[in-house]
C-alpha cells in the first residue's frame, strides 16, 4: 500500500471512529466528506436544532504534535467558509451552528483515542 494509500486509509479510519463517538453522544449525521471547490468537511451532523461542522483530525503517534495541533488559524477560516458555502447550497437560514474538532489516536488495536472539542472555530 502506498502512502497516499495508507493515509486516506488513517483518515478513513479516524471518521468512522469519530463518527461512531459523536453518535453516541445523540448527534445525528447529516453528510460525510461534503466537497466543493473550496475544501471539504469531514461530518456534518445536527444537535437538536444546532448544525454541526466537523473536522476530523486523525494520527497514529503524537511524534509530529497532537492532532488538535493541525487545526491552524487558515484552516479554521477555510472552515467556516466551507460551513457558510453548505448552509446557502441548503437553503439554511437562521440556524444554530458549532464548528468541532474531534482528534483520533490510533491505537494499534482497533479502537482509538478520540477528543471532542465543541466549538473551537
Amino acid at each position: 500500500m502506498s502512502t497516499g494509500q495508507q493515509n486516506l486509509a488513517l483518515g478513513r479510519y479516524g471518521e468512522d471512529v469519530a463518527l461512531r463517538a459523536l453518535e453516541e453522544q445523540g448527534l445525528v449525521l447529516l453528510e460525510r466528506n461534503w466537497r466543493c471547490r473550496a475544501g471539504e468537511i469531514d461530518l456534518i451532523l445536527t444537535e437538536g436544532e444546532t448544525v454541526v461542522f466537523c473536522e476530523v483530525k486523525t494520527r497514529r503517534t503524537t511524534a509530529y504534535g497532537h492532532p488538535l495541533e493541525a487545526v491552524t488559524p487558515v484552516k479554521a477560516a477555510r472552515l467556516r467558509l466551507l460551513a457558510e458555502r453548505w448552509l446557502e447550497e441548503q437553503g439554511r437560514r437562521r440556524v444554530d451552528v458549532r464548528i468541532d474538532v474531534v482528534s483520533v489516536l490510533q491505537d494499534g488495536h482497533g479502537a482509538g483515542r478520540v477528543e471532542h472539542l465543541r466549538g473551537v472555530v
